[in-house]
C-alpha cells in the first residue's frame, strides 16, 4: 500500500471544508480573475462566492447544515420558528468550533 504524501492531506477541518468544494473554489477564483479587483466583482461573484460558503458549511456541519435548510426553509408555526432558532445556534455553535482549525 502506497503511502500518500502528507503535505497533500488535509491538516484541518477547515482544509477538508476546501479540498470537498474544489470545483466551486476553482470557479470563485476564476470569476476573481475575471473582473479583477473591482465592485463588478463583488457582484458577478455574488452566487459563486455564496456557492462555496454554502458548501464548506455544509462539509463542516452536515447535520446543522441541514437542520437550519429543514427547519427555517418557511414559515410555521411557534414551534417551528422556535426549532429553526435552536437549529442556528446549533450551526453557529459547530462553525464556531472550527474556527480555530481553519
Amino acid at each position: 500500500m502506497a503511502q500518500s504524501d502528507p503535505q497533500e492531506q488535509p491538516t484541518s477541518v477547515g482544509e477538508a471544508a476546501v479540498a470537498g468544494c474544489e470545483r466551486q473554489h476553482r470557479a470563485l477564483c476564476e470569476c476573481h480573475r475575471r473582473f479583477g479587483d473591482s465592485f463588478q466583482r463583488d457582484f458577478a461573484c455574488r452566487h459563486v462566492n455564496r456557492a462555496l460558503a454554502l458548501c464548506i458549511v455544509s462539509t463542516c456541519c452536515p447535520a446543522e447544515s441541514d437542520a437550519v435548510r429543514e427547519l427555517c426553509a418557511s414559515g410555521g408555526t411557534k414551534l417551528k420558528r422556535e426549532q429553526c432558532q435552536r437549529a442556528q445556534v446549533d450551526l453557529s455553535a459547530c462553525l464556531s468550533s472550527h474556527q480555530d482549525q481553519v
